[in-house]
């Protein structure tokens, strides 16, 4: 009966650690390529931004509010610039998804997008509000106090912030 039993084959001191080791090494690297890639637009992204469609979605059925947001959509209304206090250039996207967006872009701080029209792209990084008609992204631009993080939109090639 001895002779019947077979023996695992014999593994050299701390291959299993070794083996552990790759693994953690695997997946904190497909981590940092699932994060650094998402919903990524050209510039800069962080892991602390929520990202896409499914993000903004999330949002809006949360009710959530002054959070840092990236992600695309289709201008399909342009709306006459706010001039109350600091002057927005306003326009709403559409997201994939079909939620909307209105996006407060500062011009007192950033460039206008200009020659903006009707079924243009365009990417976004800001802060999301909330609002029952699907939110708002706002602080599409640069702090100039450095005392808030950078966002931006881009339309074309070109990056405003």
């Amino acid at each position: 009966m001895a002779g019947l039993i077979r023996r695992a084959p014999a593994r050299r001191p701390g291959a299993d650690g070794a083996r552990a080791l790759l693994l953690i090494a695997c997946s904190a690297l497909l981590c940092i390529l699932v994060v650094g890639c998402g919903g990524s637009s050209g510039a800069a992204s962080s892991s602390s931004v929520a990202a896409g469609d499914a993000a903004l979605a999330r949002l809006f059925h949360d009710h959530a509010s002054g959070v840092e947001v990236q992600g695309a959509g289709t201008v399909v209304r342009l709306l006459p610039d706010d001039v109350e206090g600091g002057r927005h250039q306003r326009f709403i996207l559409q997201l994939a998804s079909g939620q909307t967006v209105l996006v407060a872009h500062n011009i007192d701080v950033a460039p206008r997008v200009d020659g903006l029209a009707v079924g243009d792209r365009v990417a976004f990084r800001g802060v999301y509000e909330w609002n029952a008609q699907g939110g708002v992204v706002h602080w599409t631009h640069r702090d100039p106090s450095g005392e808030h993080a950078a966002g931006w939109l881009r339309h074309g090639a070109r990056i405003f912030q």
